[in-house]
C-alpha cells in the first residue's frame, strides 16, 4: 500500500534554498515525490494499468528533461489513447479519482481561470514560483501571505505545493498560512500554466 506523505523536507536555512544547485535538488526532490504519489493513486484507484503508468511516468521524465514540465495524469490520459478534444473529460474523470484517495478531499473551483496571477508574491518566492512551475500547480490567490491558495488538475501537486509554501513562509515570516487547496478544469488548467509560468 502506498503511503501518501503532506510533506517533504526541505534544507533548513534560507541560504540553501537560494543556491541554484540546491533549489534544482530540492524541485526534483517534489517532482519524484509528486509522480510516486500520482502513480500510487492512479494504481490504488484503477484509473490506470501499470504498464501505462510506467510508460506515463517514462514520458512525464524525459519532458523534465528537456526543461518542459508535464503532468502524470495528462500523460497518463495521452498513453491511453485519448484525443485532444475529450481530455477535458478524461481529466476530470482521473482527477475526481485522485481526490478521492485523499482527505480532506479537494473541492472542484470552477472560476479559477479568471484570477489574477500574484506577480508580487511569485518575486518575494523565486523558488516557489519554480516548484509550482515544475509541478504545474499555479497559486491562484494570495491574501497578504496570511492566506494563499493552489489549484491544479492533480490534487496530489497541488497538496504537495501547498505544504511546501507553509514551510517557506513560515521560514520567512515565523507565521503559518491557511492554505487552500482547489482542483481546476483541465481547460482552466491549460489557460492558467501557460498565464502563470509562459509554457
Amino acid at each position: 500500500m502506498m503511503v501518501f506523505p503532506t510533506s517533504i523536507a526541505v534544507p533548513a536555512s534560507p541560504a540553501t534554498l537560494a543556491s541554484p544547485a540546491l533549489l534544482q535538488t530540492d524541485i526534483g526532490k517534489m517532482l519524484e515525490a509528486c509522480l510516486e504519489q500520482t502513480a500510487g493513486a492512479l494504481d490504488i484507484s484503477h484509473a490506470a494499468s501499470p504498464a501505462d503508468i510506467s510508460q506515463a511516468i517514462d514520458a512525464v521524465r524525459k519532458a523534465q528533461a528537456q526543461n518542459r514540465p508535464l503532468d502524470l495524469m495528462e500523460a497518463v490520459a495521452r498513453v491511453q489513447g485519448h484525443q485532444e478534444e475529450h481530455l477535458g473529460t478524461i481529466m476530470r474523470n482521473l482527477g475526481d479519482r485522485l481526490a478521492a484517495t485523499l482527505n480532506p478531499t479537494p473541492p472542484l473551483i470552477p472560476f479559477a481561470g479568471k484570477l489574477i496571477a500574484p506577480s508580487a508574491f511569485y518575486e518575494s518566492f523565486d523558488q516557489i514560483h519554480k516548484m509550482a512551475r515544475a509541478l504545474l500547480t499555479p497559486v491562484i490567490f494570495v491574501e497578504d501571505t496570511d492566506a494563499i491558495g493552489v489549484a491544479s488538475v492533480n490534487p496530489i501537486a497541488a497538496t504537495l505545493l501547498a505544504a511546501k509554501i507553509q514551510e517557506v513562509v513560515a521560514r520567512r515570516f515565523d507565521i503559518r498560512p491557511f492554505l487552500t487547496i482547489a482542483r481546476i478544469e483541465y481547460e482552466a488548467w491549460t489557460f492558467l500554466t501557460h498565464k502563470h509560468f509562459e509554457l
